[in-house]
This record gives C-alpha cells, sequence and structure tokens, in this order.
C-alpha cells in the first residue's frame, strides 16, 4: 500500500513492475535535468535504452511519487554500482573504496511544483532501506560539478549540499568520476565531473 506525505503517494517499485514506469521516468528525467545545473539535452532514444539496460539489474528498485490523481511526478533509482557504467566502480576502488559494498543512489527527478513537500527525504529513506535489506554496506550518489561563474547558474541558485548533508552523507574530495552528455544548446556530447558523496548504511 502506498505511503504518504505532503499530498504525494509513494511506492517503491522492483524486478518486473520498474518496467511499467519507464516511460514516466524517461520523460522526468529529460524534464528535470534539462535545467541547471545538468542542462541535459535530452534524447528518448537514449533514455529507452539507458533505462532498460539499468532495469535489468536485479538489485535495481525505483520509488515512485504520485499526485492524488495518480500522475507520476516524481522518481528516484538505486542499484548496485557494478551494475552501472564501469569508471564509476573504477574511481571507488581508486579511493581504497569496494564497489561490491556500494549501493548506487542514482535519478532523483522531481517536478518543480512538487519540491518542499518532503519527497526528497521520502526518495532518500526508500532507497537507503532496499540498500541494507541488500546487503550494502555503503550508500553513494554524485552530482555534476560546474563552475561557479558557469553562463547558466541562476541568479540566487543554492546547492543541495545543505540537504545531503543532513542527510548523514559526506563530500569525498577526489572520489570524482564522469558522465557523458550533450549540454543544451550545445552540438556535441562532453564528459562532465561527477562528485561522489557517502555514507555508510551499517
Amino acid at each position: 500500500m502506498a505511503e504518504t506525505t505532503g499530498g504525494l503517494s509513494f511506492d517503491v517499485l522492483s524486478g518486473e513492475a520498474i518496467a511499467s514506469v519507464l516511460d514516466d521516468l524517461a520523460r522526468l528525467r529529460i524534464v528535470v535535468f534539462g535545467a541547471y545545473p545538468y542542462l541535459y539535452d535530452g534524447d528518448e532514444a537514449y533514455e529507452r535504452t539507458y533505462l532498460a539496460s539499468y532495469a535489468r539489474s536485479p538489485g535495481t528498485m525505483v520509488v515512485i511519487a504520485r499526485t492524488g490523481e495518480g500522475e507520476i511526478v516524481g522518481a528516484a533509482t538505486a542499484a548496485p554500482l557494478g551494475d552501472h557504467q564501469p569508471q564509476l566502480a573504477k574511481a571507488f576502488r581508486d579511493n581504497g573504496v569496494d564497489p561490491a559494498e556500494v549501493f548506487y543512489l542514482g535519478e532523483s527527478v522531481l517536478l518543480p511544483d512538487y519540491r518542499g513537500r518532503g519527497a526528497g527525504h521520502r526518495f532518500f529513506d526508500g532507497r537507503e532501506e532496499a540498500g541494507r535489506r541488500q546487503g550494502f554496506g555503503v550508500a553513494a550518489f554524485c552530482g555534476v560539478v560546474r563552475p561557479s561563474d558557469h553562463p547558466a547558474r541562476p541568479e540566487g541558485y543554492v546547492p543541495l549540499d545543505g540537504f545531503w548533508k543532513k542527510r548523514g552523507y559526506e563530500r569525498i574530495d577526489g572520489l570524482v568520476s564522469s558522465m557523458r552528455w550533450r549540454d543544451v544548446g550545445e552540438a556535441d556530447e562532453t564528459d562532465k565531473p561527477m562528485q561522489f558523496w557517502i555514507r555508510r548504511l551499517n
């Protein structure tokens, strides 16, 4: 049964049930990650390929946020780190952390009109609990690093560092990998530095 917070209901999905929300997840990724700091110029064909492979991971889970009318307005994903891009696991090995211990928290996307209602905490709670149940000792996620003078940075922009610290996550200097995508307004894909944050789950 779905639980409710701030007028939104939350479900945790795993296994075959994830397939039913992949189109919604792709839509949310394109909309939310199109804004600063990701500036992702979304590609539906890429989304279908990426999310289909992601869903095949046996440990994948998704927390879904719905309105009272049933519209999916947010989602957060997680899976074993080893099921993701190999450079992510390499970054942990290079910093003395066994990738097999890491439950990777992937997307956390919520439409702007529904923020500030507690969804962020529900997204972390659900994924951290899934990581503990699967026996992982570490939860980790990464965020893109943009220069403070980036021309697309909105006036008054406040990063989520404070929220993440309250959740018990620590920014690990040097634990950085890369991901590749095309920024809005650019012609080609480029590598982006991704800074990892981690916390112990036990």
